[in-house]
């Protein structure tokens, strides 16, 4: 079978090509892909090439292909998995199968498995590990989307706290205490809002901030203050650009007993510094950013370390565990990180989204595999709409949405832009 695939074969260099498949084996299982989303992961592997933890060394010569938050459905089952899955079934995966102790993982290390892809072969490795998931929603996109928010939720889980006198860590985030996002209105950050005000441990107070009043007024929208409210948590948005003492204000919302958990979602060092700065006793710090440099580094005080017990975490994907969870939420309409999404593009986008993901405002920029399709902001579909009648019903459709993408918007799509 021929496939198209976005594949890796040098540091920055991608691309889209048409192959033939090779049969699979009798422990494989051949599998379509209808979406993925591009996460800023696969960007830094592209810049970093072989220099990258899970990215082969021979890619010149085997490249691999890209893209980890996959979901599709499955067509062909190798004899050794017929009793576990079948064909029809739709699926999602968890990428850090963590194999052997190999951090080798799909839209990384392979060359027959990755998202930016029409057809994939699904390797042995990843039913071993349980880490192909059956996903029976009506929309793709939520199990594009199950892969980040596990990220999401593994973090949460990873936080951790004491008790005086004990040794002996609590797991999870403070119930009922106070939490901030910083730089938090981004993609992963929405996804994290909508978890903690949603989840079954939630903050009694969650301070989000950032520098950017569009995002920031955004976020207001799709997760309002009063939404928030209902689930018995005071959610306050706020623009440290504009706050004359971030730490000052920030640690007032709290009457100065300072923050339980901190989550920071950029790899920034100011950001991670005004974190610690704002941590109470037994406060936990979560660096959620992934840095490119591999030298990155902020000061953190270490006063605090002894006399407080404030401590720092951090955490690179979720686990299994966490991606059913996610799904499991989503399936009951508990959460919906349908905020998270921006853009939509289709398999030609891939590249040129890939290289310049940094440089491209707002959020989650979502690829269905079998469209040609430029990515396009949401909030643009209307003026495209003006040339092109299926973006202006598409702009209908996600407008009566609150402006979010949504299964009956992915339905229009996939039957009007082949």
């Amino acid at each position: 079978m021929k496939t198209k695939a976005v594949r890796l074969y040098g540091v920055k260099d991608l691309r889209l090509e048409e192959f033939e498949l090779p049969s699979i084996k009798e422990d494989e299982i051949l599998a379509q892909v209808v979406s993925d989303g591009i996460c800023m992961s696969s960007y830094k592997a592209v810049i970093q090439g072989p220099n990258h933890k899970r990215v082969p060394e021979d890619i010149a010569e085997n490249p691999v292909m890209i893209g980890h938050e996959l979901c599709g459905v499955i067509l062909e089952v190798g004899e050794k998995w017929k009793d576990q899955f079948k064909p029809g079934q739709k699926f999602t995966i968890q990428p850090a199968i963590n194999y052997k102790g190999s951090l080798a993982a799909p839209g990384y290390s392979y060359p027959y498995i990755g998202g930016a892809a029409t057809h994939i072969i699904i390797p042995n490795e990843v039913m071993e590990t349980g880490s192909l998931l059956e996903y029976n929603g009506d929309a793709y996109f939520y199990g594009s989307l199950a892969e980040p928010m596990s990220c999401i939720v593994g973090a949460f889980h990873a936080s951790y706290h004491t008790e005086p006198g004990k040794y002996e860590h609590k797991m999870g985030i403070v119930e009922g205490g106070n939490m901030a996002i910083l730089a938090g209105v981004g993609p992963m950050g929405l996804g994290a809002i909508d978890y903690a005000i949603n989840c079954d441990r939630r903050p009694k107070l969650l301070v989000v901030t950032d520098i950017n009043e569009e995002r920031l007024e955004r976020a207001k929208r799709v997760i309002s203050v009063e939404q928030a409210a209902e689930n018995g948590v005071e959610l306050h948005y706020v623009n440290t650009a504009k706050v004359e003492d971030p730490v000052a204000h920030l640690m007032s919302l709290t009457q100065g007993k300072g923050y339980d958990d901190v989550f920071v979602y950029a790899p920034v060092k100011q950001v991670v510094e005004q974190g610690d700065a704002i941590l109470g006793r037994d406060g936990c710090l979560n660096f959620f950013a992934g840095p490119t440099d591999p030298n990155f580094k902020a000061s953190f005080n270490f006063y605090n370390v002894h006399y407080a017990s404030t401590h720092v975490v951090g955490t690179s994907g979720g686990n299994t565990d966490d991606l059913k969870e996610s799904l499991d939420l989503m399936g009951k309409g508990i959460i919906n990180p349908a905020s998270m999404i921006t853009h939509i593009g289709g398999l030609n986008s891939v590249v040129d989204t890939t290289l310049n993901l940094p440089n491209i405002p707002g959020g989650k920029k979502l690829i269905y595999t079998h469209i040609d399709m430029e990515l396009t902001a949401i909030d643009d579909f209307r003026e495209k709409g003006k040339a092109d009648p299926r973006f202006a019903k598409l702009a209908e459709i996600v407008e009566e949405n609150n402006g979010l993408w949504c299964s009956e918007a992915e339905k229009y799509l996939l039957e009007n832009f082949k």
